[in-house]
């Protein structure tokens, strides 16, 4: 691999996660955060989970929208809605699987 291959992709190994009912987003890059909850919700959909716990952060905003937008676009989000205080308020949206 060459250095531009190496600035192209950070990590050109594929690396399995385990799936849980909750993803914290301060790990992805912005401009990753559509792409990544898309993926994750199939992926909790697949392992059975019915509440899940997404983590965008407080902010300005943005994030929250974009992920809100992804829920409301999923054909099997059910609902969403804020964490309470134990879950991270408005920080991060809870959402009900179907």
């Amino acid at each position: 691999m060459d250095e531009a291959d190496a600035h192209e992709n950070p990590f050109p190994e594929i690396v399995d996660l385990e799936i849980t009912d909750s993803l914290d987003l301060h790990a992805f890059s912005p401009k990753d955060v559509k792409a990544v909850t898309e993926a994750y919700l199939e992926e909790a959909r697949k392992s059975g989970f019915r509440i899940v716990r997404i983590i965008h952060g407080k902010g300005v905003g943005v994030q929250r929208e974009i992920v809100r937008g992804v829920l409301a676009e999923t054909s099997f989000v059910k609902s969403f809605k804020s964490g309470d205080e134990f879950s991270g308020g408005w920080g991060a949206t809870i959402a009900e699987l179907g």
